[in-house]
């Protein structure tokens, strides 16, 4: 989503690597630039005033350090001056109360609310809580039917909604029937418009009155742009929003609403939807954020995605082969699901610090079917041929193509990674990380 305010950005600093301190004369050309990005990536235009005068002020001031160059002192006060704006620190939801608690999803028709409500299921139920899915739109049987199946897949109780009940009558029984099925936390799928009117206002503060919700939370679609900020303004002074969910994040949208919402209404983004998965939705940490933004990766994000899905005595046994060199097909092949659990190889990359910036990696069009092909290789191995790869011989590898619908000459490349991964972690073993330096990495 940030990829053309990150390439903006990374220039100016470059530019200003070239010279030998900071004056006003090249901070005013940077900031031209930056002010350009940042309206280009659809940032209010007060917001992207003010953030300049404040770079500027403190770029001109007595922050200069020693040990930084003109390129990184600018980074250091952009990185600063963009998490807080985005609000400093995470939110989390407000969840106080007498239990159970609501939660209400608010927003204009398509913004995604139902397919997060299903999100944030997944999301409490990690952190211990008891979801119960509350489908409140009546104008729409598509809506109650999708969240129907939502929790179906979910294995999360969903309120039986209909179409000719009253909304406010449905969440007030929603939350007696929440109580006795011993759930603790109501998520609220209220409905939408295609546009802000006060008939919908009026019908979300109904409900609001009726179950007095711990927590409101705008889902706001991302690709919407500098829109986005507008309708939170709205919903904000029709409701008092606790929050903000931006939804479609992995699309093309150029940003501008993440950078400018919480400085424009107040009210923190708390969670940003990352895919189409329900396992897709992130707690927003306007930090990492920040530090994406200008190319620096977020490893803190990527070290969370991964102990989600590794398990603690696999890595250490994992470890274990790999310095004895006993890593077999069978290990890479579980290295793929978890690595294929933790989301797209393009997204990893992205978190990784400095690999961002990489032009060979930034440009690279990973195509996840790889992994699921390299899967499907794997499994039509025999248990023997997975432990012991030299024995796979021509005929077998025949027979391993036929049965994972790949051709030969995909069977021949999987082994000669393998091989040469193998190769690469026995000269590891034997002479350190220096013997990296000779050449040994195979990509």
């Amino acid at each position: 989503m940030f990829d053309n305010l990150s390439d903006k950005l990374n220039s100016v600093f470059k530019q200003l690597k070239g010279h030998g301190k900071l004056s006003e004369k090249n901070i005013s050309d940077g900031l031209k630039q930056v002010r350009l990005a940042l309206l280009e990536a659809d940032v209010h235009y007060r917001v992207a005033k003010k953030l300049i005068a404040d770079i500027r002020e403190r770029a001109l001031g007595q922050e200069v350090m020693a040990s930084l160059t003109p390129g990184q002192q600018v980074v250091k006060i952009v990185n600063e001056e963009l998490t807080e704006l985005m609000g400093s620190r995470h939110e989390d939801l407000n969840l106080g109360g007498a239990r159970p608690v609501s939660v209400m999803l608010v927003g204009l028709q398509g913004s995604g609310k139902t397919t997060t409500a299903g999100k944030l299921a997944v999301f409490l139920r990690k952190k211990g809580r008891k979801p119960y899915l509350v489908p409140a739109d009546v104008y729409r049987p598509a809506a109650i039917e999708q969240l129907v199946k939502l929790g179906a897949q979910l294995s999360v109780p969903v309120f039986a909604s209909a179409t000719d009940m009253d909304p406010v009558e449905i969440c007030r029984q929603a939350r007696t029937a929440a109580q006795q099925a011993g759930c603790d936390t109501l998520l609220i799928d209220t409905a939408g418009r295609l546009h802000v009117d006060q008939e919908l206002m009026d019908e979300l503060r109904r409900i609001k009155e009726a179950v007095n919700p711990s927590d409101i939370l705008l889902v706001a679609d991302a690709m919407t742009g500098q829109d986005a900020v507008n309708i939170a303004e709205a919903f904000d002074q029709a409701l008092d929003i606790g929050g903000v969910v931006l939804s479609k994040m992995d699309g093309d949208a150029r940003g501008g609403a993440a950078l400018s919402i919480k400085a424009v209404t107040g009210k923190p983004i708390k969670f940003v939807g990352v895919g189409e998965k329900l396992t897709d939705l992130e707690a927003f940490h306007p930090d990492r954020m920040s530090s994406r933004i200008l190319g620096m990766g977020d490893i803190l994000t990527m070290i969370e995605k991964a102990q989600e899905v590794v398990d603690e005595k696999q890595a250490l046994a994992l470890q274990k082969k790999l310095r004895t060199s006993t890593f077999t097909l069978e290990d890479f092949r579980d290295q793929m699901v978890q690595i294929r659990k933790m989301g797209s190889l393009s997204d990893i990359i992205g978190m990784i610090p400095g690999l961002s910036r990489n032009k060979q990696l930034k440009n690279l069009k990973v195509d996840d079917r790889e992994l699921i092909k390299i899967e499907a290789i794997i499994n039509s191995m025999t248990a023997e041929e997975r432990r012991r790869h030299t024995i796979i011989n021509g005929s077998r590898r025949k027979r391993i193509a036929r049965g994972s619908g790949t051709t030969i000459q995909d069977v021949n490349k999987l082994l000669k990674n393998y091989t040469q991964v193998m190769k690469m972690m026995k000269k590891i073993n034997k002479g350190g990380m220096r013997a990296l330096g000779r050449g040994m990495l195979p990509f």
